[in-house]
């Protein structure tokens, strides 16, 4: 049996991208259907880290206060490099309404956003309802006009003016719809667990720890874990693996030693990990005829600086607007124009924080004796000099918001401790 929706917009893709823009649209009157696969809004060893400029549009967005009390406000960033510490970031020194990163669990914020649309009367969400094709007129030439979805009460079919796929970083949407990108592997990928945060670390700082070509991320989880991230070559979970846990448990003691009895006691198995592929896509357009790509199904970033949640929510406050003047034109070619203008006006953003995130890369992955040498004093440059520290951090943190002297109230909570 099959069921049929009509709206002006229908999202693919239930995440920090797909509910911000639906929500905008529905705030807008502009009516919208997002469908989303997953039947819950779990995502774990996803991203948290919100940046200051999306906590910045949040608290625009009204969603700030009802987030109050599920998130962790990042003051600090320290990297450790070899036992030293080369650079220590402090984010009051920032001059922004909203200087300081958050973690903020994503079901926290998927909720959040789903309950802000059920709101309004033009937002409809379907969650276990996963894409399987495109309608398009004319065959597969003509605009896309709706998608068909598989749900567990059988086919789902949902006609829209636009599509817009938020369906991230292996998006099939973008797979059906044949727009061409390039996929660029990196040299690494990423091994993911959780653990108890330890006692003498406070829960308000980010921690990088590098020694030779091994390099860990040290992310503090509300309410009271700690998200680690060890790098591992491009395909080597299997090497890695065939050594066994105690390797795994090895890197650790080297990076993170605060850390070695209780990864012990908390990883019992591979099960307790997981692996993400990192690697960066270049989509080269980001629309056609009744569709347009967004967050990270057009423009793939990797974990470093936790931009990807970050140009999502911006992606979102960015199309709402352009997408509702082109339906009040209620022509095709207002939406292709509404289209490309998105993508000029995000596709710089997006290029210099890709830059700034492969630059990073590279550092991380100095191994030897000069590299090391090289990247150490490079780092120690950056945190004597406190302009030319702020001018860094500024092209990946602060892209939005202005600077002045409104600086968003300092939040300090004690941890939770496990018993």
């Amino acid at each position: 049996m099959t069921a049929e929706l009509t709206a002006q917009v229908c999202v693919v893709g239930g995440g920090p991208a797909g509910l911000a823009l639906a929500v905008e649209l529905a705030k807008r009157s502009v009516s919208v259907v997002v469908l989303e696969q997953s039947g819950h809004f779990n995502r774990s060893f996803r991203g948290e880290s919100v940046s200051p400029d999306s906590v910045w549009l949040l608290d625009r967005l009204g969603l700030l206060d009802r987030l109050d009390g599920t998130y962790e406000q990042m003051h600090h960033m320290e990297i450790i490099d070899s036992g030293s510490t080369v650079l220590s970031v402090d984010f009051s020194d920032f001059p922004y309404p909203h200087p300081y990163p958050v973690e903020l669990p994503q079901p926290a914020l998927l909720s959040a956003l789903a309950d802000v649309g059920r709101e309004h009367p033009g937002f409809t969400l379907r969650q276990s309802a996963t894409a399987v094709g495109l309608l398009r007129e004319r065959g597969d030439s003509g605009p896309v006009t709706g998608v068909r979805a598989r749900t567990p009460d059988g086919e789902l079919v949902v006609r829209a003016a636009l599509t817009v796929a938020a369906d991230g970083r292996f998006s099939k949407v973008r797979e059906m719809s044949g727009l061409p990108y390039e996929k660029q592997p990196l040299d690494r990928d990423v091994i993911w667990l959780r653990l108890p945060i330890p006692q003498e670390w406070d829960s308000n700082t980010y921690r990088i720890r590098i020694r030779g070509g091994e390099h860990g991320l040290f992310i503090p989880t509300h309410p009271d874990s700690v998200r680690v991230g060890l790098n591992i070559p491009k395909g080597g979970l299997k090497d890695l693996r065939a050594k066994g846990l105690g390797a795994l448990h090895e890197r650790l003691d080297r990076l993170a030693p605060e850390l070695s009895a209780t990864v012990r006691k908390e990883v019992k198995s591979w099960s307790d990990t997981s692996m993400l592929d990192i690697f960066t896509t270049v989509v080269p357009n980001w629309s056609m005829p009744g569709l347009i790509l967004m967050g990270d199904a057009a423009h793939t970033l990797t974990p470093i600086l936790g931009q990807g949640v970050n140009h999502a929510i911006i992606d979102a406050v960015t199309l709402a607007p352009l997408v509702e003047e082109a339906m009040a034109q209620n022509t095709t070619a207002a939406l292709v124009r509404a289209g490309e203008t998105f993508q000029r006006t995000r596709e710089e953003a997006v290029r210099l924080s890709r830059a700034l995130q492969l630059r990073q890369e590279r550092l991380f992955a100095l191994d030897g004796r000069l590299g090391g040498l090289a990247r150490r004093s490079l780092y120690r440059v950056v945190d004597r000099n406190r302009t030319l520290q702020q001018k860094v951090l500024a092209r990946a943190y602060f892209q939005v918001q202005e600077p002045g002297t409104t600086v968003a109230r300092r939040v300090t909570r004690e941890p939770a401790r496990p018993s």
